[in-house]
């Protein structure tokens, strides 16, 4: 019997074209009624996050950053992951020479020095909000949420993304989206997320059902005992789920749930 269900949101829960549905709120609000619990996990900050549980109108606990951060609604902290500075460091000094964006997080704000196109179409809907600096030479990185470079080259990204794994073997590399190449805690994944609150609620991981559409999602999606995998999503998602859904224009989210939770035939 599922006890939890944890979704992402880009791409899961939300289509750029037409935001949530109110299929999908509607599915949200009524596990949370039923007494099934409901997390959202995904790589935005805690403030954005936040407002999407307000939009759907439930209070669950934020799996932010990829699993770097793990916060209840209210905002308190059960768990927490920061990026070695040192490495971070290395890193922005290579992406700046590459002239590569970057957005850099430090206790839950996000930094970028260029006030250029790149973050104004990451920001986009979204209701982020992000402080300009001259120098990231400024700030404090001894809690270091994350970096998240960006190139609108999607190969780019994907050599990106193995060069770092390879060169940094001790921090977490993952493509979030097709643009984006994130950079984390080894630890901050959203299978660990998953985990701590399985623990939270006393459940076993076979209780957790995971949905999510990108490879940032694999972690969780092969930790839950049910990991579901959106129609839209990547071939290496897909290749490790339980079982694929329909796509986030069709509602898969609300589909998966009916399969998996409520035992019934999709609609």
């Amino acid at each position: 019997m599922i006890k939890l269900v944890v979704t992402d949101i880009d791409g899961t829960i939300y289509c750029p074209e037409n935001g949530i549905s109110e299929s999908v709120k509607e599915c949200m609000r009524n596990l949370m009624e039923k007494g099934i619990h409901v997390a959202i996990a995904t790589g935005r900050t805690f403030g954005s996050a936040k407002s999407v549980a307000d939009e759907i109108g439930i209070k669950c606990p934020l799996i932010c950053y990829q699993g770097g951060l793990v916060n209840t609604y209210e905002g308190k902290t059960l768990d927490a992951k920061y990026l070695n500075p040192k490495i971070a460091k290395e890193i922005i000094k290579d992406c700046k020479k590459r002239n590569i964006h970057l957005n850099v997080y430090v206790e839950d704000k996000l930094y970028v020095e260029n006030d250029d196109q790149y973050i104004k179409d990451y920001i986009g809907d979204k209701g982020i909000d992000y402080f300009l600096v001259k120098s990231f030479d400024e700030l404090d990185f001894s809690k270091l949420n994350k970096l998240l470079a960006i190139d609108y080259d999607p190969e780019f990204i994907n050599n990106l993304i193995k060069e770092y794994q390879e060169k940094y073997p001790e921090i977490y590399v993952v493509r979030s989206y097709k643009y984006f190449c994130e950079i984390a805690n080894k630890e901050a994944t959203k299978g660990n997320a998953i985990k701590i609150l399985a623990e939270e609620y006393g459940i076993t991981i076979d209780e957790v059902m995971a949905i999510g559409d990108q490879n940032n999602d694999i972690e969780m999606v092969e930790t839950a005992g049910v990991g579901v995998a959106m129609g839209n999503g990547t071939d290496e998602i897909k290749a490790c789920a339980n079982y694929v859904t329909d796509t986030v224009q069709n509602n898969g989210f609300v589909k998966a749930v009916n399969k998996y939770v409520w035992e019934k035939d999709n609609v």
